[in-house]
């Protein structure tokens, strides 16, 4: 049975825009090879850190929202924590009530980005 999860990390910011979209497609690729189903994916851009990380104040942060099975996750944080181009993440099991809030705020999102085009 797959459950919902929700991904964060954020790019070492020494990487250039194309970098950072090539690192995001192959653990995006991670994510479909695995059999997950991807609900939302969104590129954040480059922030600021509340506090420095590796001497480094700001960093791209990206996040996914998907269903995958459980197994799959220790596997992909092991990917993030080899790889010397992320320097933070956090994976988060959403129960029904986040999974919830989750649809309501892509949905916001959605709505947003069409009022402003």
């Amino acid at each position: 049975m797959s459950n919902h999860y929700e991904t964060v990390f954020i790019l070492t910011p020494v990487l250039s825009a194309d970098q950072a979209k090539e690192t995001v497609v192959t653990y995006k690729k991670m994510l479909q090879d695995a059999g997950a189903k991807i609900h939302n994916d969104e590129h954040w851009g480059m922030k600021k850190l509340a506090y420095p990380i590796q001497k480094k104040s700001t960093g791209f942060y990206q996040l996914f929202q998907y269903e995958v099975e459980g197994d799959f996750i220790a596997k992909m944080e092991l990917a993030f924590k080899r790889d010397d181009k992320i320097m933070r993440f956090l994976t988060v099991k959403l129960d029904k009530h986040a999974v919830e809030y989750a649809k309501v705020r892509i949905e916001k999102v959605k709505s947003f980005a069409k009022a402003a085009k």
